[in-house]
C-alpha cells in the first residue's frame, strides 16, 4: 500500500514537474515492448499504476493524462463488468471505496459492480474521496480509457479483474480492443500487454489472440514455470515474493513467442525497494508513485 502524500507537498511537487516538462510531455509509443529497458536504454520500464495513483484518483482519466503531463508512457488499468454487459475501469468489485454509491444508493449493499448497469455507475462521483480537486471525476467505461490513452499516445497494461465472476469477459475485452482500434499490429507489437492473477483467463487470451503479449500476475514456484511459459510472456509478482535467482529462472525460460520472459514486479513505491528490485533484474516496475521509481532507478 502507498501512503498518500500530504495535499502541500504534492502540489509543489506537480506544479515543479509540469513547470519542467512544460505541461504535455509524453513519450511516443515507438518502441519495442520486450528488452532490459524501453527503447534498449537500460533502465527498467515504469507503469503507472492505476495511472499516476499516488497524485490522482486510480483509474480514472484524471490519473491517465497525469502519467502523460509527467512523462509517464505505460499506464495499468483494472477491467470489470456493470450488470448490463458494459466493460468498466475499476479495481475492486466493489463500487464502494472510490466512490460516493454508498450515497446515491444507500440500499444496495455491499454495492457490486456487476449489480449495477453502466448508467448508474456513469452517475458515481469516482474523484471526491481523493480530493476536493478531482470531484466530480467518473468511473470510466473501457471504450473511454482506451480513447484518452491513444490520444496521449501512451501504452496500455490492461488487466482482466476477477474474470470469474464475469463470464465470457476475454472475448469481450478483446471485442472493445478490437473496435477501438487497439489489436491492429503496431498496439499488439509496442503497446499493449493483457495480464491477469488467473492464469485460465490469460490462457484463453492467448488462445483467442496467440498474437498478444500476456503477463501472469503472480509468483509461481520455479518448477511451474515452464508450464506458464506455454501461454504467457511475463510472470508480474509482488515485490516482496521473489529473489535474483527466482527472477534469473524466469529469464532462462522462453516464453509464448519464443523469446526470453520478462518480470514486471509490483506495487514499488519508494526508492529503496526500487533500486532492489533492479538489482534483482526485473525487467519493470509497477508502481503509483512513477517519479518517485523513475528518480531513482533511472527508468521510465
Amino acid at each position: 500500500m502507498y501512503v498518500r502524500p500530504a495535499a502541500a507537498a504534492a502540489a509543489a511537487f506537480l506544479g515543479f514537474a509540469l513547470t519542467l516538462l512544460g505541461g504535455t510531455a509524453s513519450y511516443a509509443a515507438t518502441g519495442p515492448v520486450s528488452g532490459p529497458g524501453p527503447l534498449g536504454l537500460g533502465g527498467p520500464v515504469v507503469y503507472a499504476h492505476r495511472g499516476a495513483s499516488a497524485y490522482a484518483p486510480e483509474n480514472t482519466l484524471a490519473a491517465v493524462d497525469l502519467a502523460m503531463r509527467l512523462g509517464f508512457d505505460w499506464v495499468e488499468n483494472d477491467v470489470q463488468r456493470t450488470k448490463d454487459g458494459e466493460l468498466v475501469v475499476i479495481h475492486d468489485d466493489t463500487l464502494a471505496r472510490t466512490t460516493d454509491v454508498e450515497q446515491l444508493f444507500p440500499d444496495r449493499k455491499p454495492w457490486k459492480v456487476k449489480d449495477f448497469t453502466a448508467a448508474e455507475i456513469a452517475r458515481l462521483d469516482a474523484g471526491s474521496w481523493f480530493g476536493e480537486e478531482y470531484a466530480g471525476a467518473s468511473v470510466p467505461t473501457l471504450r473511454q480509457y482506451l480513447d484518452r490513452v491513444q490520444r496521449n499516445r501512451q501504452r496500455l497494461l490492461l488487466e482482466i479483474k476477477k474474470p470469474e465472476l464475469y463470464p465470457g469477459i476475454e472475448e469481450q475485452t478483446l471485442r472493445v480492443l478490437g473496435e477501438a482500434g487497439w489489436l491492429d499490429a503496431r498496439h499488439v507489437e509496442q503497446r499493449l500487454v493483457v495480464q491477469s492473477f488467473s492464469a485460465d483467463s490469460v490462457r484463453i487470451v492467448h488462445g483467442l489472440r496467440p498474437d498478444l503479449v500476456t503477463a501472469f500476475l503472480g509468483t509461481p514456484p520455479v518448477a511451474d514455470l515452464p508450464r506458464y511459459a506455454e501461454f504467457t510472456d511475463r510472470i508480474n509478482p509482488w515485490h516482496t515474493t521473489i529473489t535474483a535467482d527466482w527472477v534469473a529462472a524466469v529469464h532462462g525460460l522462453l516464453g509464448a513467442h519464443g523469446r526470453a520472459m520478462e518480470v514486471d514486479t509490483w506495487i514499488v513505491d519508494d526508492a529503496a525497494t526500487a533500486r532492489k528490485v533492479q538489482e534483482m533484474g526485473v525487467d519493470g516496475i509497477i508502481t503509483n508513485a512513477p517519479d518517485v521509481v523513475r528518480e531513482a532507478v533511472g527508468g521510465f
